[in-house]
Protein backbone atom coordinates (compact mmCIF):
# COMPACT_ATOMS: atom_id res chain seq x y z
CA UNK A 1 0.00 0.00 0.00
CA UNK A 2 1.23 3.35 -1.48
CA UNK A 3 1.79 5.81 1.40
CA UNK A 4 -0.92 9.09 1.79
CA UNK A 5 0.51 11.71 -0.32
CA UNK A 6 1.59 14.86 1.37
CA UNK A 7 -0.11 18.24 1.57
CA UNK A 8 1.97 21.13 1.00
CA UNK A 9 1.85 24.42 3.13
CA UNK A 10 4.24 27.38 1.49
CA UNK A 11 4.55 30.30 4.52
CA UNK A 12 3.74 27.52 7.25
CA UNK A 13 5.84 28.77 9.81
CA UNK A 14 3.88 32.31 9.52
CA UNK A 15 1.55 33.52 11.81
CA UNK A 16 -1.74 31.69 10.05
CA UNK A 17 0.27 29.04 8.64
CA UNK A 18 1.55 27.34 11.72
CA UNK A 19 -1.99 26.87 12.73
CA UNK A 20 -2.93 25.78 9.68
CA UNK A 21 -0.50 22.93 10.38
CA UNK A 22 -1.58 22.26 13.62
CA UNK A 23 -5.22 21.59 11.88
CA UNK A 24 -3.86 19.92 9.25
CA UNK A 25 -1.94 17.45 11.43
CA UNK A 26 -4.87 16.24 13.41
CA UNK A 27 -6.62 16.12 11.00
CA UNK A 28 -3.95 13.16 9.90
CA UNK A 29 -2.90 15.13 6.47
CA UNK A 30 0.77 14.31 6.28
CA UNK A 31 2.02 17.82 5.79
CA UNK A 32 5.20 19.34 4.18
CA UNK A 33 6.09 23.22 5.30
CA UNK A 34 8.17 25.36 2.73
CA UNK A 35 9.10 28.75 4.44
CA UNK A 36 11.69 31.37 4.18
CA UNK A 37 11.92 32.07 7.84
CA UNK A 38 11.67 35.36 6.98
CA UNK A 39 10.97 36.88 9.91
CA UNK A 40 13.65 34.83 11.90
CA UNK A 41 13.65 31.00 12.72
CA UNK A 42 10.34 31.81 15.23
CA UNK A 43 9.46 28.12 17.41
CA UNK A 44 6.53 28.14 15.33
CA UNK A 45 6.96 24.62 14.15
CA UNK A 46 8.59 22.83 17.28
CA UNK A 47 5.14 21.66 18.28
CA UNK A 48 4.92 19.86 14.89
CA UNK A 49 8.44 18.94 14.69
CA UNK A 50 8.81 14.86 15.32
CA UNK A 51 4.83 14.26 14.64
CA UNK A 52 4.08 11.54 12.14
CA UNK A 53 3.91 13.04 8.53
CA UNK A 54 5.47 16.19 9.05
CA UNK A 55 8.19 17.68 6.90
CA UNK A 56 9.88 21.22 7.04
CA UNK A 57 12.13 22.55 3.84
CA UNK A 58 13.88 25.86 4.20
CA UNK A 59 13.57 27.81 1.29
CA UNK A 60 12.04 30.64 -0.32
CA UNK A 61 8.62 29.91 -2.53
CA UNK A 62 10.46 32.34 -5.27
CA UNK A 63 13.54 29.75 -6.10
CA UNK A 64 12.37 27.12 -8.96
CA UNK A 65 14.44 23.99 -7.62
CA UNK A 66 13.35 24.58 -4.16
CA UNK A 67 10.14 24.50 -4.76
CA UNK A 68 9.21 22.09 -7.34
CA UNK A 69 11.65 19.68 -4.85
CA UNK A 70 8.97 20.53 -1.98
CA UNK A 71 6.58 19.60 -4.37
CA UNK A 72 7.61 16.13 -4.74
CA UNK A 73 5.00 13.44 -3.99
CA UNK A 74 2.33 16.36 -3.26
CA UNK A 75 -1.41 15.91 -3.60
CA UNK A 76 -2.73 19.45 -2.58
CA UNK A 77 -1.08 22.53 -1.96
CA UNK A 78 -2.34 25.75 0.81
CA UNK A 79 -0.24 28.99 -0.93
CA UNK A 80 0.20 31.44 2.45
CA UNK A 81 3.45 32.77 1.33
CA UNK A 82 2.82 36.22 0.67
CA UNK A 83 4.34 39.11 2.23
CA UNK A 84 1.72 40.20 4.18
CA UNK A 85 0.03 43.70 4.67
CA UNK A 86 0.01 47.13 3.76
CA UNK A 87 3.05 48.42 5.68
CA UNK A 88 5.05 44.68 4.77
CA UNK A 89 4.41 45.45 1.11
CA UNK A 90 5.00 49.67 0.95
CA UNK A 91 7.97 49.43 2.52
CA UNK A 92 9.29 46.51 -0.16
CA UNK A 93 7.42 46.75 -3.38
CA UNK A 94 9.45 44.97 -5.73
CA UNK A 95 9.59 41.72 -3.51
CA UNK A 96 5.97 41.69 -2.43
CA UNK A 97 5.19 41.95 -6.32
CA UNK A 98 7.39 38.63 -6.74
CA UNK A 99 6.24 37.04 -3.80
CA UNK A 100 2.71 37.67 -3.85
CA UNK A 101 2.51 37.62 -7.50
CA UNK A 102 5.30 36.08 -9.53
CA UNK A 103 6.16 33.34 -7.01
CA UNK A 104 2.53 32.26 -7.04
CA UNK A 105 2.34 32.20 -11.28
CA UNK A 106 5.04 29.80 -10.62
CA UNK A 107 3.30 27.66 -8.71
CA UNK A 108 0.68 27.14 -10.36
CA UNK A 109 2.51 26.01 -13.13
CA UNK A 110 4.71 23.67 -11.37
CA UNK A 111 1.55 22.39 -9.83
CA UNK A 112 -0.64 21.84 -13.13
CA UNK A 113 2.96 20.20 -14.22
CA UNK A 114 3.60 17.94 -12.06
CA UNK A 115 -0.35 16.75 -11.33
CA UNK A 116 -0.98 18.50 -8.23
CA UNK A 117 -4.57 17.91 -7.29
CA UNK A 118 -5.39 20.97 -5.55
CA UNK A 119 -4.73 24.21 -4.32
CA UNK A 120 -5.69 26.88 -1.80
CA UNK A 121 -4.86 30.47 -1.71
CA UNK A 122 -4.77 32.60 0.78
CA UNK A 123 -5.77 36.30 -0.19
CA UNK A 124 -8.05 39.01 1.71
CA UNK A 125 -11.05 40.96 2.24
CA UNK A 126 -8.70 43.89 1.64
CA UNK A 127 -9.67 43.13 -1.86
CA UNK A 128 -12.51 45.36 -1.07
CA UNK A 129 -11.54 48.35 -0.64
CA UNK A 130 -13.84 50.73 -0.12
CA UNK A 131 -17.19 50.01 -0.47
CA UNK A 132 -20.37 52.43 -0.63
CA UNK A 133 -23.06 53.09 2.00
CA UNK A 134 -23.88 50.00 4.28
CA UNK A 135 -23.54 47.48 1.81
CA UNK A 136 -21.66 43.73 2.40
CA UNK A 137 -19.41 42.82 0.19
CA UNK A 138 -20.11 39.27 -0.83
CA UNK A 139 -17.86 37.38 -2.94
CA UNK A 140 -19.55 39.17 -6.30
CA UNK A 141 -18.48 42.16 -5.97
CA UNK A 142 -16.40 44.65 -7.77
CA UNK A 143 -12.76 44.34 -6.16
CA UNK A 144 -11.20 47.68 -5.59
CA UNK A 145 -8.05 47.11 -4.11
CA UNK A 146 -6.55 50.76 -2.45
CA UNK A 147 -2.82 49.03 -1.36
CA UNK A 148 -0.16 47.25 -3.43
CA UNK A 149 -0.90 44.47 -0.89
CA UNK A 150 -4.51 44.05 -2.04
CA UNK A 151 -3.47 44.73 -5.86
CA UNK A 152 -0.95 42.07 -5.49
CA UNK A 153 -3.65 39.59 -4.44
CA UNK A 154 -6.33 40.30 -7.14
CA UNK A 155 -3.78 40.10 -9.26
CA UNK A 156 -3.20 36.56 -8.17
CA UNK A 157 -6.71 35.48 -7.60
CA UNK A 158 -7.34 36.22 -11.56
CA UNK A 159 -4.38 33.34 -12.11
CA UNK A 160 -5.20 30.93 -9.38
CA UNK A 161 -8.97 31.24 -10.75
CA UNK A 162 -8.09 31.34 -14.69
CA UNK A 163 -9.45 27.61 -16.17
CA UNK A 164 -7.56 24.89 -18.48
CA UNK A 165 -5.14 23.95 -16.04
CA UNK A 166 -4.63 20.22 -16.42
CA UNK A 167 -7.00 19.10 -13.70
CA UNK A 168 -5.68 21.59 -10.80
CA UNK A 169 -8.92 22.44 -8.97
CA UNK A 170 -8.12 26.10 -6.97
CA UNK A 171 -10.28 28.03 -4.34
CA UNK A 172 -9.27 31.14 -2.92
CA UNK A 173 -10.25 32.55 0.64
CA UNK A 174 -10.30 36.11 1.32
CA UNK A 175 -9.42 35.94 5.08
CA UNK A 176 -11.18 38.62 7.21
CA UNK A 177 -8.20 40.58 9.56
CA UNK A 178 -6.99 38.31 11.49
CA UNK A 179 -6.72 38.63 15.37
CA UNK A 180 -5.81 35.69 18.20
CA UNK A 181 -2.52 34.02 19.98
CA UNK A 182 -0.56 31.69 17.23
CA UNK A 183 2.63 30.06 17.84
CA UNK A 184 4.24 32.85 15.52
CA UNK A 185 2.44 35.64 17.48
CA UNK A 186 2.08 39.34 15.86
CA UNK A 187 0.92 42.22 18.22
CA UNK A 188 0.60 44.41 14.76
CA UNK A 189 -2.89 43.33 14.04
CA UNK A 190 -5.83 45.18 15.04
CA UNK A 191 -7.18 43.42 18.26
CA UNK A 192 -4.01 41.85 19.30
CA UNK A 193 -2.33 45.42 19.24
CA UNK A 194 -5.10 47.26 20.88
CA UNK A 195 -5.38 44.88 23.88
CA UNK A 196 -1.44 44.59 24.16
CA UNK A 197 -1.17 48.30 24.76
CA UNK A 198 -4.12 48.92 27.02
CA UNK A 199 -3.35 45.88 29.29
CA UNK A 200 0.07 47.29 29.24
CA UNK A 201 -1.39 50.67 30.26
CA UNK A 202 -0.13 52.58 27.29
CA UNK A 203 -1.62 55.71 25.54
CA UNK A 204 -3.85 53.95 22.56
CA UNK A 205 -3.86 56.19 19.70
CA UNK A 206 -6.66 55.05 17.05
CA UNK A 207 -7.01 56.43 13.86
CA UNK A 208 -10.21 56.47 11.46
CA UNK A 209 -11.80 54.85 14.45
CA UNK A 210 -15.65 55.02 12.62
CA UNK A 211 -14.50 52.54 9.33
CA UNK A 212 -15.48 49.41 8.81
CA UNK A 213 -13.31 45.89 8.76
CA UNK A 214 -14.54 42.49 9.18
CA UNK A 215 -12.52 40.19 11.28
CA UNK A 216 -11.73 36.38 12.08
CA UNK A 217 -9.46 34.48 14.74
CA UNK A 218 -6.40 33.14 13.13
CA UNK A 219 -7.70 29.28 14.18
CA UNK A 220 -10.92 29.76 12.19
CA UNK A 221 -9.21 30.89 9.66
CA UNK A 222 -6.93 27.78 9.85
CA UNK A 223 -10.02 25.93 10.14
CA UNK A 224 -11.62 27.28 7.00
CA UNK A 225 -8.46 25.91 5.16
CA UNK A 226 -8.74 22.61 6.67
CA UNK A 227 -13.01 22.85 5.29
CA UNK A 228 -11.85 23.55 1.75
CA UNK A 229 -9.58 20.69 1.37
CA UNK A 230 -11.59 18.24 2.81
CA UNK A 231 -14.76 19.70 0.11
CA UNK A 232 -15.64 17.49 -3.24
CA UNK A 233 -14.20 19.11 -6.16
CA UNK A 234 -17.80 20.08 -7.70
CA UNK A 235 -17.85 22.99 -4.40
CA UNK A 236 -14.74 24.58 -4.03
CA UNK A 237 -12.79 24.22 -7.40
CA UNK A 238 -12.87 27.88 -9.52
CA UNK A 239 -14.28 29.08 -6.42
CA UNK A 240 -13.67 32.11 -3.88
CA UNK A 241 -15.00 31.87 -0.15
CA UNK A 242 -14.76 34.60 1.93
CA UNK A 243 -13.74 33.82 5.25
CA UNK A 244 -15.54 35.16 8.80
CA UNK A 245 -18.73 35.81 10.12
CA UNK A 246 -21.21 38.90 8.92
CA UNK A 247 -21.90 39.29 12.84
CA UNK A 248 -18.14 40.05 13.04
CA UNK A 249 -18.00 43.15 11.31
CA UNK A 250 -16.54 45.95 13.64
CA UNK A 251 -15.57 49.63 13.70
CA UNK A 252 -12.18 50.46 15.23
CA UNK A 253 -14.61 52.21 18.24
CA UNK A 254 -16.25 49.24 18.54
CA UNK A 255 -13.15 46.97 19.65
CA UNK A 256 -11.93 49.72 21.74
CA UNK A 257 -15.70 49.65 23.43
CA UNK A 258 -15.09 45.96 24.06
CA UNK A 259 -11.78 46.47 25.93
CA UNK A 260 -12.90 49.26 28.18
CA UNK A 261 -15.69 46.98 29.15
CA UNK A 262 -12.82 44.48 30.33
CA UNK A 263 -10.03 48.04 31.20
CA UNK A 264 -12.67 50.80 32.52
CA UNK A 265 -9.36 52.45 33.35
CA UNK A 266 -7.93 52.55 29.67
CA UNK A 267 -6.57 55.96 27.81
CA UNK A 268 -7.54 55.71 24.42
CA UNK A 269 -7.05 59.00 21.74
CA UNK A 270 -8.66 59.52 18.71
CA UNK A 271 -6.76 60.89 15.75
CA UNK A 272 -10.10 61.89 13.40
CA UNK A 273 -9.75 61.27 9.32
CA UNK A 274 -12.29 62.48 7.17
CA UNK A 275 -10.88 59.53 4.58
CA UNK A 276 -9.51 55.98 4.64
CA UNK A 277 -8.76 54.18 1.77
CA UNK A 278 -9.88 51.01 3.43
CA UNK A 279 -13.84 50.96 4.19
CA UNK A 280 -15.78 47.66 3.77
CA UNK A 281 -18.13 45.43 5.27
CA UNK A 282 -18.33 41.73 4.52
CA UNK A 283 -20.91 39.30 3.83
CA UNK A 284 -19.72 35.31 4.85
CA UNK A 285 -23.30 33.23 3.91
CA UNK A 286 -21.18 31.70 0.73
CA UNK A 287 -19.06 29.64 3.11
CA UNK A 288 -21.79 28.76 5.66
CA UNK A 289 -24.18 27.56 3.35
CA UNK A 290 -21.86 25.54 0.76
CA UNK A 291 -19.10 24.40 3.27
CA UNK A 292 -21.53 23.97 6.30
CA UNK A 293 -18.26 26.25 7.62
CA UNK A 294 -19.07 28.90 11.00
CA UNK A 295 -16.48 31.01 12.98
CA UNK A 296 -16.57 29.68 16.74
CA UNK A 297 -14.67 32.69 18.25
CA UNK A 298 -15.87 36.00 18.11
CA UNK A 299 -13.37 39.25 18.58
CA UNK A 300 -14.21 39.46 22.65
CA UNK A 301 -13.01 35.66 22.51
CA UNK A 302 -9.72 37.15 21.16
CA UNK A 303 -9.61 40.07 23.72
CA UNK A 304 -9.82 37.70 26.49
CA UNK A 305 -7.43 35.06 24.68
CA UNK A 306 -4.68 37.89 24.37
CA UNK A 307 -5.18 39.59 27.32
CA UNK A 308 -4.75 36.13 29.44
CA UNK A 309 -1.65 35.72 27.16
CA UNK A 310 -0.52 39.04 28.32
CA UNK A 311 -0.76 38.65 31.84
CA UNK A 312 0.64 35.01 31.98
CA UNK A 313 4.27 36.37 31.64
CA UNK A 314 5.12 33.90 28.53
CA UNK A 315 5.43 36.61 26.15
CA UNK A 316 8.73 38.73 27.67
CA UNK A 317 8.64 41.91 25.51
CA UNK A 318 5.37 42.32 23.27
CA UNK A 319 6.68 45.18 21.49
CA UNK A 320 9.61 43.30 20.28
CA UNK A 321 10.31 43.06 16.67
CA UNK A 322 9.73 39.31 16.09
CA UNK A 323 5.83 39.85 17.10
CA UNK A 324 5.33 42.08 13.81
CA UNK A 325 5.55 41.84 10.19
Amino acid sequence: MSARPWTLVTGGAGYVGSLVVDELLARGTRVRVLDALLHGGVPSLLGAWGRPGFEFVRGDVLYPHIRRAALAGVDSVVHLAAIVGDPACARRPELAQEVNLDATRALLADCEELGVRRLVFASTCSNYGKMPGDLLATEEFELRPVSLYARTKVAAELDVLAKGRNGLETCCLRFATVYGSSPRMRFDLTVNEFTRDLVLGEELVVFGEQFWRPYVHVRDAARAVGAVLDAPRDAVDGEVFNVGSTEENYRKVDIVELLQQRLPDARVRYVHKDEDPRDYRVAFEKIDLTLGYRPRYTVGDGIDEIMALLRSGIVDDPAAGVYRN
